[in-house]
């Protein structure tokens, strides 16, 4: 009898059970630009990680805020960078966890948000995208004609969204072949 495939089991996994929060670890493949009909409304870049036995997963992350722009609201993003030396990448894996959150993380490490607007933020996180040799990220699994990662963001309560979701706040952390991290944290207007 043969095996059964792990892809497929994750597609059946994330269409039959509510949203999974998760912890992805992978090897860079591509990095693309998100594509719309009205262009002004291509708000991610697309980070795909091999993630074996999965296969591919793109991790989808934001680069302003399309809700907090349509209700009258600034739209850019704050991110805030971490540093640090490794001395091993990360295996490839995905792994359910019970969440994440910021705060705990700012309670611990000095981080510091700027302030990006949309083209400079996309050029920035492209070129880290590309010379990243390894990456994880944390946020949540969604299955379309894809499997991807989303939410890779804080979830507190935004200028646009009143949904205060405590958690679930997701991260993007990029490994360089000169052998630093950079653990990427982003937030929206409004968030704490």
């Amino acid at each position: 009898m043969p095996k059964p495939d792990p892809r497929a089991l994750l597609f059946e996994r994330i269409r039959t059970r509510p949203a999974k929060f998760v912890h992805v670890r992978g090897v860079p493949y591509t990095v693309a630009a998100e594509t719309a009909e009205n262009p002004d409304d291509a708000d991610h870049l697309h980070l795909t990680l091999e993630v074996p036995p999965f296969g591919r997963l793109r991790a989808a992350v934001n680069t302003f805020s399309r809700l907090n722009r349509d209700a009258g609201f600034d739209p850019r993003i704050r991110m805030g960078i971490v540093s640090a030396p490794y001395e091993k990448k990360p295996e490839p894996g995905l792994e359910e966890l019970p969440g994440q959150d910021y705060a705990q993380l700012e309670a611990i490490l000095p981080i510091t948000y700027e302030h990006y607007d949309r083209e400079p933020l996309a050029t920035l996180l492209m070129e880290k995208m590309k010379r990243a040799v390894r990456a994880e990220v944390w946020g949540e699994l969604y299955a379309r004609e894809h499997l991807g990662i989303h939410q890779i963001h804080s979830r507190r309560a935004s200028c646009a969204v009143s949904l205060d979701l405590h958690n679930r706040d997701g991260a993007l952390k990029l490994y360089y072949p000169d052998g630093l991290s950079e653990l990427l944290l982003f937030k929206f207007c409004g968030q704490p």
